[in-house]
């Protein structure tokens, strides 16, 4: 009985330290990476501001190809929704919404999760010529954790491993519109 107390103390104290480390792990994250392509302003953002392109580029949406995918509204338009159903954990299911579009120069985009974990972010793609027919493409991502579960923001280096994955598929996006013909 002894060792039973003992044992369950020890657990009391872990999950009392890790709830008093989640005090102090913060909420809000903003990831933002970005990339060189090789291609004029007009084509890039032509391509980037059709969400079904993601099928070609984005790391998450290439992850499992076979998954259910439904579509609303006009790609490449505020309203447009891509929706995805997947079996994979590590894909899950949710929408992104296109909720702006400033022509030549940002598309801003709401996903909203529904699994594997529940939530919103907002992200953003903005493209800038940068001269000699070359367009510099950035891609934001912001979003929060509720307290405690924001303690899985330093437990498992979340935004090292977004950051990654965005960085990924910008890779994929210029070796897309790099050796695509337009």
């Amino acid at each position: 009985m002894e060792i039973l107390l003992i044992i369950l103390a020890v657990i009391g104290l872990l999950v009392a330290i890790v709830l008093i480390a989640a005090l102090f792990v913060k909420k809000n994250y903003t990831i933002e990476k970005e990339v060189t392509i090789n291609r004029p302003l007009p084509d890039v953002f032509a391509y980037i501001k059709q969400l079904k392109n993601q099928d070609n580029y984005n790391k998450w949406v290439m992850a499992d190809p076979g998954m259910n995918k439904n579509y609303t509204g006009t790609d490449g338009n505020a309203g447009f929704i891509y929706a995805w159903d997947s079996k994979e954990k590590n894909v899950g299911a949710g929408e992104m919404e296109i909720t702006q579009v400033t022509e030549g120069k940002r598309i801003n985009i709401e996903i909203r999760f529904e699994r594997p974990f529940k939530g919103i972010s907002d992200c953003y793609m903005e493209t800038v010529e940068v001269g000699n027919g070359k367009t510099n493409v950035k891609w934001g991502f912001k979003s929060s954790m509720k307290y405690p579960v924001n303690i899985f923001l330093a437990i498992f280096k979340l935004e090292e491993k977004l950051g990654s994955d965005l960085q990924s598929s910008l890779s994929n996006l210029k070796n897309v519109l790099e050796t695509k013909a337009m």
